[in-house]
């Protein structure tokens, strides 16, 4: 009952100061860029979580800008992982995201402004241009944030990987940052409407550089991931 509740006051807070936010960014835009409003969207998405009930808090050594790109890959829980992405994240990076977000009001637009890159998850042809234009977004010194699950889990999990982003790794070389976001699946999970304050926390894992893994197989560097992001998923805090 009372996270019913609570949801029923907090949706409309949250959505009030979600609205804000985006007219904040979507002006900033217009005289600048994602990589140098990199800083405003870390407050903008910290603000956002505080005002959906979370907590936000890092564990962990944030990688140095100076020597990405890098590949973030992370397990994949909530809407809030976006957020806790940005928030704790020191420098611009992007992502991909599923082509009908483009299509949501606000989010749709923002996202088109972030940079990130639209995937047809169920068409392969299209799903590996896309991931055509990660590689090429590397190579031109950008991070990428890449869920290997693909989506969002529906039972608090981890879920099997994808080889979509173990091909990227060894297409490129970047250096893979192994994440752990814990709290989203109980803050706000993909098939309840309710959110759940709490504590968000994102942990960062130690960096994995292309002479850690070019001699291993895609098969091997997925488990070596998997077993990695298991790891910081099972951190005490």
């Amino acid at each position: 009952m009372f996270r019913t509740i609570f949801s029923i006051i907090l949706w409309p807070i949250g959505s009030i100061i979600f609205l804000i936010g985006a007219i904040v960014y979507s002006v900033s835009i217009v005289f600048s860029s994602p990589k140098k409003l990199h800083p405003l969207a870390r407050v903008l998405s910290r603000t956002i979580m505080l005002f959906g009930g979370q907590w936000f808090r890092v564990k962990g050594i944030a990688p140095d800008p100076k020597n990405g790109p890098y590949l973030y890959m992370m397990n994949h829980e909530s809407l809030f992982d976006a957020f806790m992405m940005v928030a704790s994240i020191r420098h611009y990076f992007t992502g991909v995201g599923k082509v009908e977000q483009f299509s949501y009001p606000i989010w749709g637009y923002l996202a088109k402004q972030y940079g990130v890159i639209p995937i047809v998850r169920q068409q392969l042809g299209q799903a590996i241009n896309s991931l055509v234009k990660v590689e090429e977004a590397i190579r031109k010194g950008v991070s990428i944030m890449l869920a290997p699950e693909g989506t969002r889990t529906l039972t608090g999990q981890l879920g099997t990987f994808k080889k979509g982003p173990f091909h990227v790794a060894k297409n490129t070389g970047v250096t893979i940052i192994p994440m752990g976001l814990l709290g989203a699946y109980s803050a706000k999970s993909k098939n309840d409407w309710r959110i759940q304050p709490g504590i968000l926390t994102t942990v960062f894992g130690d960096p994995i550089t292309n002479k850690d893994y070019e001699n291993l197989s895609l098969e091997e560097l997925q488990e070596l991931v998997k077993k990695k992001i298991s790891e910081l998923i099972r951190t005490k805090l």
